[in-house]
């Protein structure tokens, strides 16, 4: 399968993810799923006159396209116009390139959270008019509108994240290479559900403070950081807990609160980024499917039974108090 990435509005970041896997190279897995990579414009050789032939015979349809990556947002701006950001040599908008090759490609992917919702680039007042392939925030639509399909079948893939862990993305293009994704792979906002079923509360290290709602009061504690410094694990839907970044890390792990990079508009949470907001001392943003009754039964009771050593670890940046030695019992 032929495998054509670009890159548009963004950092670069989510390439950058990807080089840092902790497995083989990715051309090299590349390789074993059966991919054949055409271009990229960080990793290829061919630039200028060479590479610019190779595209047009994409769009053209004369060189299949198996698999089109696009990182990055859409950046229609000004006015539509899509002059922003013109790829170099054509004079012509990315957003013109990107639909053409779109109308081309068996499978389109959007890599990272700007590709699929717009994500940093829109951020604010957006004068880029920045949006992703199929959805302009959490409205379906983008670049490429609501009804588009590849020519599988299949609406755009976001595999969103900020950037999206390497997994998520060599997983998703092995499992497009063997057939073994369906559009019921996805999910409501059309991430792969391999890593978009699970949150980043399952796994998370921080679990046991937040069982008893031994909280975190500045970066450095120990704690659980979703009562005061804004984390979202509970509610953002992906695995990074389960299979930690390189095998050893995640957001939580670091002592970061996990911003739900993966759902549209998290750029513009409304409050900051590290801080809870709170209506009468209860947070906003509660644990998916829990009633607030329910969270505000279960939080009195999990303090009034918290343990003195979770209760001092959680507000501090190492263990003062170590679990007990002893016996378990059991035989």
């Amino acid at each position: 399968m032929n495998l054509l990435w670009l890159q548009s509005g963004g950092c670069g970041g989510c390439t950058m993810s990807l080089l840092c896997s902790e497995a083989r190279d990715p051309l090299g897995q590349f390789r074993d799923a059966g991919i054949d990579l055409l271009w990229h414009p960080a990793l290829s050789e061919p630039t200028a006159a060479e590479a610019l032939d190779l595209l047009e015979g994409c769009a053209a349809g004369r060189t299949p396209v198996d698999i089109l990556c696009i990182e990055g947002a859409m950046l229609r701006g000004p006015h539509g116009s899509g002059r922003f950001h013109r790829v170099s040599g054509t004079g012509r908008p990315m957003t013109e390139w990107v639909a053409r090759l779109a109308a081309q490609a068996r499978h389109t992917l959007a890599i990272g959270t700007c590709a699929a919702y717009g994500g940093i680039p829109a951020a604010g007042e957006n004068p880029a008019e920045a949006c992703g392939l199929q959805y302009d925030g959490a409205i379906r639509g983008g670049l490429l509108g609501a009804s588009y399909r590849s020519r599988s079948g299949l609406p755009v893939i976001n595999v969103a994240g900020c950037p999206p862990h390497p997994g998520w993305v060599i997983d998703t293009l092995a499992a497009l290479a063997a057939g073994e994704l369906r559009e019921e792979d996805l999910d409501a906002l059309g991430r792969p559900r391999l890593y978009a079923d699970q949150l980043v509360h399952h796994g998370c290290a921080r679990n046991e403070y937040y069982e008893f709602k031994a909280s975190a009061e500045k970066p450095s504690d120990l704690g659980c950081l979703m009562e005061n410094l804004g984390c979202k694990g509970t509610q953002a839907h992906a695995d990074c807990n389960l299979r930690p970044w390189n095998g050893e890390g995640s957001c939580t792990r670091g002592g970061y609160a996990c911003v739900s990079c993966t759902e549209p508009g998290f750029e513009e949470p409304g409050h900051p980024f590290a801080r809870t907001p709170k209506i009468a001392g209860i947070p906003i943003g509660l644990p998916t499917d829990m009633p607030k009754a329910w969270f505000v039964a279960l939080a009195a009771l999990s303090k009034s039974a918290t343990p003195r050593r979770v209760r001092e670890n959680a507000t501090a940046d190492h263990l003062v108090v170590t679990p007990a030695v002893r016996r378990t019992g059991l035989k």
